[in-house]
């Protein structure tokens, strides 16, 4: 199928069809910002998928973008043909009534992994590959965005907030997020990844070295993902037994643990016995040079819970992890081709920075969502169907995009 064939069926049902005003009704009512009257023009559903097209339209004014949601509504008879177009202060009192809350709450029920089991690059046997990586955004500099968010670093003059994300190997759609200020104790990307640590059964979670910690791997492990890490050079990785692939058997060892009963542990690893997994834990070790353009070679040590190396081998495994760029290109996504290349965000308030997020990543995610649906229509990877012209082909197809049933 040519690229404009599989650009058009994107096009078809556009966000409507991830983002459902049933979904909608559910989160704002989860949390508790139902209307308070009837009639009013810009009720919480409506401000949702508002919040949506903000996003969608990175760089158009409220006004601009309220009014293609106007025509819209029009359209679908949800609109009472008396009402004007909201004004830019009708549209910021209609976000701050709605709040974050209902933005988290849909993103957390409709965004999962949209890629099929025949999709290319998602799956390593039965294991759906899922990065998890940081990045920031910068804030409207603001008192209010001072004073939660910081007063800006050395490298910027605004404040910043700081995103973590897992997402979907090949379609890049964020399934998991946590954010927080990037100057605040606890809002690092270990703190920030630690809370989304639930229900990650089936998945092969691999992370840079700024992710290790034995709490984190304990938490990420005991949430019933499989793990490949990349870890520090300095980590202490005992030699147990050197594997037919060329990874070794070694065993982490919680931080707190010292001495006698630390090398007790390591031996009763080595003979292969049950571990404690509050004290200690087997793994895999594979080890490796990568060549950098001035021939210098870096050592890259992987950590992995897959201990059978003949269900994952070595070369296998260092050839996935290399896979975390994908997200790096999720991050561009969101941050330069909807927002814009560059752009800050434009809330002036910690609440609303929060909810414009929310609506960053839902909107992100239902367009990476309709690619894989185009690319598997059209037996293709979704890689190759491009996020820009995608978002483009919605942007042009702004009336049915967002439409909330009238109520």
């Amino acid at each position: 199928m040519a690229g404009r064939e599989l650009t058009d069926f994107v096009a078809v049902g556009v966000l409507s069809s991830r983002v459902p005003r049933d979904a909608v009704d559910a989160a704002v009512a989860a949390a508790g910002r139902q209307a308070r009257r009837r009639g009013g023009k810009l009720p919480p559903h409506v401000t949702v998928y508002l919040v949506m097209a903000l996003a969608l339209f990175g760089e158009e004014d409220y006004e601009e973008v309220a009014g293609r949601l106007t025509g819209a509504l029009r359209s679908w008879g949800s609109w009472d043909a008396r009402w004007e177009p909201p004004t830019k202060g009708a549209v910021t009192q209609a976000r701050q009534r709605l709040g974050a809350g209902p933005l988290r709450e849909l993103f957390s029920q409709v965004a999962g992994p949209v890629a099929g089991m025949d999709t290319d690059g998602t799956f390593l046997g039965a294991w759906r590959l899922m990065p998890v990586d940081g990045t920031e955004m910068d804030v409207p500099d603001t008192p209010a965005n001072r004073a939660a968010f910081g007063a800006g670093a050395n490298d910027g003059p605004f404040p910043k907030v700081r995103l973590v994300t897992v997402c979907e190997c090949a379609s890049r759609a964020p399934v998991l997020a946590a954010m927080g200020p990037t100057v605040a104790k606890g809002s690092g990307e270990q703190s920030l990844a630690r809370t989304l640590w639930d229900g990650l059964e089936g998945w092969l979670l691999l992370a840079d070295r700024g992710f290790y910690g034995w709490p984190d791997w304990c938490a990420a492990a005991g949430a019933g993902a499989d793990l490949l890490w990349r870890v520090k050079e300095d980590i202490k990785l005992p030699y147990l037994e050197l594997l037919p692939d060329g990874s070794y058997r070694s065993v982490l060892v919680k931080t707190s643990i010292t001495g006698s009963r630390r090398s007790a542990l390591v031996e009763a690893a080595r003979r292969g016995e049950e571990l404690d997994p509050g004290k200690a834990r087997h793994v895999r070790v594979i080890e490796y040079d990568v060549q950098d353009r001035d021939g210098e070679g870096e050592l890259i040590a992987l950590l992995t819970t897959i201990t059978d190396w003949q269900a994952a081998p070595a070369a296998v495994l260092a050839g996935t992890y290399h896979e975390r760029w994908q997200h790096e290109t999720a991050n561009a996504q969101l941050k330069t081709v909807l927002r814009g290349p560059g752009k800050i965000l434009r809330s002036g308030s910690p609440e609303l920075v929060e909810q414009e997020i929310w609506g960053y990543l839902l909107t992100s995610w239902a367009v990476a969502a309709l690619i894989a649906d185009a690319a598997s229509a059209a037996w293709t990877d979704p890689g190759r169907v491009s996020f820009t012209r995608a978002v483009r082909v919605i942007r042009r197809a702004a009336g049915p995009a967002f439409p909330p049933s009238e109520g």
